[in-house]
């Protein structure tokens, strides 16, 4: 996706989550999710989950890549709440700017390992020499393998609460009615997963 197009898309998601959210509101639930209110996160996760997400498979147009996006910029959220200056800018555009640098990130890191393959593809003695990635997709291939393995760490039913919560879009409302159970265990299961994942990540924090 063209990067022109990639700030129009960037520009939009921005717009239409303020006006469905209302930043007052979500600067507030900043505001507790910085003082380590987990309430607050599921809050501002419910609000504003389904825009990141979009935006994330607007630019990457990959379901698994999107998801992947989604999480880590939720980690990232839950890790530095307490920097987020509405100085600098509102909730909204604060995530959504979030989600674009990930998502391009991403993209950058897929079109340099397409152009490494297409370089190299007719010269078998450097095959051998190509295999290393740039350093963009070193990256994002790294984040993706540290999130995977804090998720499979996680019990069977946290991880399933986080993965429907951040992969399926759902809200706690609608986990609660397809799971059959109530709305507390589902509210509780996502923050012990969420807390968990905070102290499995803890040492990765500056490479994420």
């Amino acid at each position: 996706m063209p990067v022109r197009r990639v700030q129009k898309v960037a520009v939009e998601a921005s717009s239409a989550l303020e006006r469905s959210n209302g930043d007052p509101t979500l600067e507030e639930l900043v505001t507790k999710l910085a003082a380590g209110d987990e309430f607050a996160f599921a809050q501002l996760y419910d609000r504003t989950n389904r825009i990141v997400y979009g935006l994330a498979l607007r630019i990457l147009r990959d379901l698994s890549s999107a998801e992947d996006i989604t999480m880590e910029v939720y980690l990232q959220v839950w890790r530095t709440a307490s920097r987020y200056d509405p100085q600098r800018g509102t909730v909204t555009s604060w995530l959504v700017t979030l989600a674009r640098s990930r998502a391009l990130d991403c993209l950058r890191s897929r079109k340099a390992r397409h152009t490494d393959l297409e370089e190299n593809v007719d010269d078998v003695h450097d095959l051998h020499d190509s295999r290393s990635s740039p350093e963009l997709a070193s990256m994002e291939a790294g984040r993706s393998r540290i999130v995977q393995k804090a998720l499979a760490d996680l019990v069977p039913d946290q991880r399933e609460a986080i993965e429907m919560a951040y992969f399926s879009g759902l809200s706690h409302s609608e986990m609660a009615e397809r799971t059959g159970l109530p709305l507390g265990t589902v509210k509780t299961r996502i923050r012990l997963g969420m807390l968990h994942l905070r102290k499995l990540l803890g040492p990765y924090a500056e490479g994420l």
